[in-house]
């Protein structure tokens, strides 16, 4: 993947982000939203609800096993990847950890490690692993140890959320499909990620009652970055998602927000879905 390098573009001052230490909302909680149509899935909840994976902390780190199980499947995307550009240990280490398999359609799995976005229904992809490595590459870039929390738009299948897992203290993952919704909670019950919190509504709001946030990652492309998720992001935190720009293209777009300020740097050109408003 080309990169280009880049370049400081003025951002629109946003209000003074609450306190760090604030403390995170308790769960179950609503979104103020519309509410969705009903569907018939058994054990659906109502519309808005917040859907946290089931509480105990366990590994997503899969025993050594053959076929799509085995460990030295992952091992060969790590290692692609690291020819690709990636160097973060950590990032490199989560990429390892997650079985992307069991996130993409069973039809679908033997192509899970190649460096290809599969459809996950309803006109949606899970990105590519060399994508997700770099998005969350620069979303960790410079910072030891986990970070604090994460707004993850777009949940999709939920991969993404499980990665984050491993590299933040806590992500809050949201997501405007309700199929989707539904399906990643499926995907991640088995992993039992007790820092991940799956959250059915608009993403273009974000998610206020869980800001500031250390960071905010995005896996749908607008044409400019929604006012409400800059206002979220914490002194000393980034933003990282795709915009597109003058040109026409959609380009990755990382946001710092500093003490006096905020820095963006428009990055490599990307291609994601649109960002949308409103739920369904």
């Amino acid at each position: 993947m080309k990169r280009s390098g880049p370049a400081s573009l003025p951002v629109r001052s946003a209000p003074t982000a609450p306190a760090a230490n604030r403390p995170r909302p308790a769960f179950p909680v609503r979104l103020d939203t519309a509410p969705a149509a009903p569907i018939s899935k058994p054990g659906a909840t109502s519309a808005g609800a917040v859907r946290s994976a089931a509480a105990p902390v366990a590994s997503t780190t899969a025993p050594r096993g053959v076929g799509m199980d085995s460990v030295a499947v992952r091992q060969a995307m790590v290692r692609k990847l690291q020819a690709q550009g990636i160097s973060h240990p950590g990032v490199l280490g989560a990429m390892q950890a997650v079985e992307r398999h069991r996130f993409v359609d069973s039809a679908l799995a033997n192509q899970a490690y190649e460096d290809t976005s599969l459809p996950i229904g309803l006109g949606q992809t899970i990105s590519k692993p060399s994508v997700v490595a770099r998005m969350l590459e620069l979303l960790c870039q410079g910072r030891e140890g986990r970070i604090g929390r994460v707004l993850d738009i777009g949940t999709g299948c939920g991969y993404q959320a499980a990665v984050l897992s491993h590299l933040v203290q806590e992500v809050y993952s949201i997501e405007r499909l309700r199929a989707l919704h539904e399906k990643a909670r499926d995907n991640l019950r088995a992993f039992r990620l007790a820092n991940v919190h799956l959250l059915f509504g608009d993403g273009m709001p974000g998610y206020p009652q869980g800001a500031p946030y250390a960071g905010i990652v995005a896996a749908a492309g607008g044409n400019d970055v929604p006012q409400a998720w800059i206002e979220q992001l914490a002194v000393g935190g980034r933003l990282v998602a795709p915009v597109v720009t003058d040109s026409g293209q959609q380009h990755l777009i990382v946001i710092e927000r500093h003490a006096h300020g905020f820095r963006r740097s428009v990055l490599e050109p990307v291609l994601f879905v649109p960002l949308k408003s409103g739920v369904s």
